[in-house]
C-alpha cells in the first residue's frame, strides 16, 4: 500500500492542484491585498508578529486599526509606546508589540529601512525566530521555503498518516514537506496550504471532499483523521487578586506590573502567587485564565486594607476604556461587580 501511495505521490502535481483550489476559494484577508512591494512587506511583518499565538478572525480587526493608525515602518518606530499598545490592546501577548517596534528601528537603522531577505538577519531582529523568519521569506519574499504552522503540520500528518511520536516529530515533518514539492508562486503556495489547513483539514470534521489532494491523503483512505500531537507542557499556577474599591468614588486600585513575567508594564490588580491547597479551601469568586503555556486559577479576594505596590493608581469602573488594559485586568472587573 505504502508504494502505490508514494508512487501516486510523486506523479501528481501537487503545487498546480493547491493553488487552483487557492485561486477559486481563498479567504479575503487584509494583509493579502495587492498593494506596493514595500507596503507588502510591512503588511508581512505586522500580520506575522501579530498572528504569533493568534487565529487569524481575531487578527482581522486588530491589524485594520493597526495599518490605519501606525501605517508604515517609519511610523512604527517613532511611535509612542501608549499608542502603540492601544492599538495592541485586547490581542494580548504584549511583548509582540514592544518587539515589533524594536524590530522597525532596527531596520530603519541597521537594514536602510528595508525588510531584511535572509532567515539569518530576519533572525537577528527582536520577536523573529526560525517559524516567522520562514513566513516571511516565503510570503513576502516569494523564496521556495515551507515554514511549519500548525495547519502545515496538520496536513502532512494526515497525508502521511503520522501518528508516532518520532514520526510527529519536527525533524520529520520537516523531511515530509518534500511532498509539496516547489513552484515559482511561492507566496500564494505558502498561504494555499495554510488556507487548507485552516478551512478544510480542521482538527475535527474536516471537510475531506472539497480538499484538492483529496486522492493523495492516506488518513482519508484509512477513514482515520485523528491527530497526534506532541504533549506542551501547561504549568498550573495559583493566584490571589486583591480587589481593593474606594467606597466614595467607586475607584479601583491597579498597579503598573514589573512583578511578574507576564504582562510586563501592564496595568494588573495586586496580586500574589499561592499554594494549592488556598486555592482550593477558598470559598469565594474564582477565575481561570490562560496566558501562554500557564493555567492560571485565581481567586478573587476584596480586602479592605489599601496594598501598597509601587507606580499603582485608581482608575473609576465606569471610565476602564479610558486607559490601556489587558484582557487579563478586564476579565476580572467584568467579576468585581459581583464580589460581596
Amino acid at each position: 500500500l505504502s508504494i502505490i501511495f508514494k508512487i501516486h505521490m510523486t506523479n501528481q502535481n501537487i503545487p498546480k492542484k493547491i493553488l487552483y483550489w487557492y485561486d477559486n476559494n481563498k479567504r479575503t484577508l487584509p494583509w493579502r491585498k495587492k498593494v506596493s512591494k514595500k507596503r507588502k512587506e510591512y503588511f508581512t511583518l505586522v500580520s506575522e508578529f501579530m498572528l504569533q499565538q493568534t487565529q487569524v478572525k481575531t487578527v482581522i480587526p486588530f491589524f485594520n486599526n493597526f495599518i490605519l493608525k501606525i501605517p508604515n515602518l517609519e511610523s512604527l518606530a517613532k511611535v509612542q509606546d501608549n499608542k502603540l499598545m492601544k492599538c495592541w490592546e485586547g490581542l494580548g501577548y504584549y511583548s509582540r508589540a514592544r518587539n515589533l517596534k524594536k524590530t522597525a528601528i532596527k531596520i530603519l537603522e541597521d537594514f536602510n529601512g528595508k525588510l531584511p531577505n535572509s532567515i539569518e538577519a530576519l533572525k537577528s531582529l527582536p520577536g523573529i525566530g526560525d517559524y516567522t523568519s520562514r513566513a516571511i521569506m516565503a510570503i513576502a519574499f516569494n523564496k521556495k521555503i515551507i515554514p511549519l504552522d500548525g495547519n502545515i503540520e496538520r496536513v502532512l500528518k494526515r497525508v502521511f498518516f503520522l501518528k508516532k511520536k518520532n514520526e510527529i516529530s519536527k525533524d520529520n515533518l520537516n523531511k515530509k514537506k518534500s511532498f509539496f514539492e516547489s513552484t515559482n508562486r511561492s507566496s500564494d503556495y505558502v498561504q494555499a496550504i495554510m488556507e487548507i489547513g485552516a478551512l478544510i483539514c480542521k482538527p475535527i470534521n474536516p471537510l475531506c471532499k472539497q480538499c484538492p489532494i483529496l486522492n493523495n491523503c492516506i488518513s482519508y483512505k484509512k477513514k482515520d483523521f485523528e491527530i497526534s500531537s506532541l504533549n506542551k507542557y501547561n504549568k498550573e499556577k495559583y493566584f490571589e487578586v486583591k480587589i481593593f474599591q474606594n467606597e466614595k468614588n467607586d475607584k479601583y486600585y491597579l498597579f503598573k506590573n514589573n512583578k511578574f513575567n507576564f504582562l510586563k508594564g501592564l496595568p494588573i490588580f495586586p496580586m500574589n502567587e499561592i499554594k494549592k491547597e488556598r486555592f482550593k479551601s477558598y470559598n469565594g469568586r474564582k477565575l481561570n485564565i490562560k496566558i501562554s503555556n500557564m493555567d492560571m486559577k485565581i481567586i478573587l479576594n476584596k480586602t479592605n486594607l489599601l496594598p501598597k505596590q509601587k507606580n499603582s493608581f485608581f482608575i473609576d469602573y465606569d471610565n476602564i476604556q479610558s486607559i490601556i488594559l489587558p484582557s487579563f485586568t478586564k476579565k476580572i472587573f467584568k467579576l468585581v461587580k459581583k464580589i460581596k
